[in-house]
């Protein structure tokens, strides 16, 4: 793969190499009238990779890929993935009830590894403007006249972590929890991540199993993900345009109050935990494996003897109850933060902001006081402002598709609106009622 071009200058430059930013360069890719080029500092595509514990699944459909909701006929769909391996009547002939995480993994990693114009192992230090933008990487200098920015996530642990070799996020599982057989490991957070890394702890051959597994999570209960079709309307583009317009305090109300309809956990997971621990307990009779605390706040993490952790948990029903426990190796399953955009610091002044996020018009463009006409569209990064769908795979291509709009400057057609009516716009008879009431 190769980033070489005659000329250093693009018509759009993208800053970072996951999902969203390789959805937009799979639309682009056969669109000659705009050159790109997508820069990433990894030196090889991965998605997750340390935390692809076997048997997790996608939770979403395998549709919502990289293109087929807005180009189906697209090169880049996982369809032509299965197709382009050889393999597409084995996938149908499994009749897997999610995808493999793996798979989709590995869909991702041959789209970016067939695009030329996705480059590995460049990182940009720096994002500077004159007129065009001008890209400063640790190996060169480009300018463009619009930028996406798709950076992702970035592991998040609090304040009481002390990351090593026994205190590591989820994210590092595959990679920092291989030995932990006969130890004491305790798994704190309790959404999806949380129950793969569990799943996958008691699940291990009993010599590299450890002594005990204890799961702690803040939440009342170990709750399923709601993926019930109306809930998942909010995962579509009505919904994202109905909720760009509401008040800032609505839409965090929103997000906080809908959680479970993004950081749930699958049914099937939580159905092969409770599974898992029944025949742990009353087959096997490993009485001791297993310890859930859910309904818990950890209050503190310190060393004790032995070398051991002491996490003290509190019950949010009787705050003044708690609880001590032992491990060996803590797991820290507490999610995701948006990574740091350091690179946008030498115009960062010129940005405007809603609280934590860039603001951005209702195309993904950040506002700000340069020209219409360069954009600095922000991908991944606004869940504040177009709700829980803006940070998963729902919709990805629809918001490529939107960049791919502006950057060509017209409108693709849409898809027909959601059955539900979430907009405010009154009709005669509407505003007859409100008069009369």
């Amino acid at each position: 793969m190769s980033g070489d071009s005659p000329c250093a200058h693009y018509d759009c430059i993208g800053i970072g190499v996951g999902p969203a930013n390789l959805s937009l360069a799979s639309l682009l890719h056969d669109h000659q009238d705009i050159t790109n080029l997508f820069l990433d500092q990894k030196t090889d595509f991965d998605w997750h990779d340390g935390q692809l514990v076997p048997g997790a699944t996608l939770q979403v459909s395998m549709l919502k890929d990289l293109v087929s909701l807005t180009d189906p006929t697209n090169g880049f769909s996982f369809l032509s993935y299965l197709h382009a391996q050889g393999k597409i009547y084995h996938f149908i002939n499994a009749q897997f009830e999610a995808v493999p995480r793996q798979e989709f993994r590995n869909y991702l990693k041959w789209a970016a590894d067939r695009n030329p114009h996705v480059v590995f192992g460049e990182q940009v230090l720096a994002v500077d403007f004159d007129e065009t933008f001008t890209i400063r990487t640790d190996k060169r200098t480009l300018t463009a006249n619009n930028i996406s920015v798709g950076v992702g996530s970035r592991a998040w642990v609090p304040d009481m972590a002390e990351l090593g070799d026994r205190q590591f996020h989820a994210s590092d599982i595959m990679t920092m929890g291989t030995q932990l057989g006969g130890r004491r490991v305790c798994v704190i957070g309790g959404g999806q991540s949380g129950a793969e890394v569990f799943l996958d702890l008691i699940n291990r051959p009993e010599r590299d199993r450890p002594r005990r597994v204890s799961w702690v999570s803040r939440r009342p209960n170990y709750f399923p993900i709601d993926d019930s079709p109306f809930t998942n309307d909010f995962f579509g583009p009505s919904y994202s345009e109905y909720f760009f317009t509401l008040d800032r305090g609505v839409r965090q109300e929103f997000n906080a109050r809908q959680l479970l309809a993004s950081d749930g956990i699958s049914e099937s997971t939580l159905r092969e935990i409770y599974q898992r621990v029944y025949l742990l307990r009353f087959v096997e009779g490993a009485h001791d494996l297993v310890a859930l605390y859910p309904n818990r706040e950890v209050r503190t993490v310190r060393t004790g003897g032995d070398g051991k952790w002491e996490v003290e948990v509190a019950n949010n029903n009787h705050p003044g109850v708690v609880r001590r426990l032992d491990a060996d190796v803590i797991v820290w399953a507490t999610g995701f933060r948006p990574a740091r955009m350091d690179f946008l610091d030498p115009i960062a002044h010129r940005l405007d902001r809603e609280g934590d996020e860039f603001r951005i018009d209702r195309n993904f463009a950040a506002q700000w006081d340069g020209p219409a006409d360069r954009r600095i569209f922000v991908q991944n990064a606004a869940v504040r402002q177009r709700g829980l769908a803006d940070r998963n795979l729902s919709l990805i291509a629809w918001r490529s598709q939107r960049v791919v709009d502006q950057l060509r400057g017209e409108r693709s057609d849409e898809q027909r609106e959601s059955f539900i009516d979430w907009s405010t716009k009154l009709g005669p008879e509407d505003a007859a009622q409100v008069v009369c009431g």
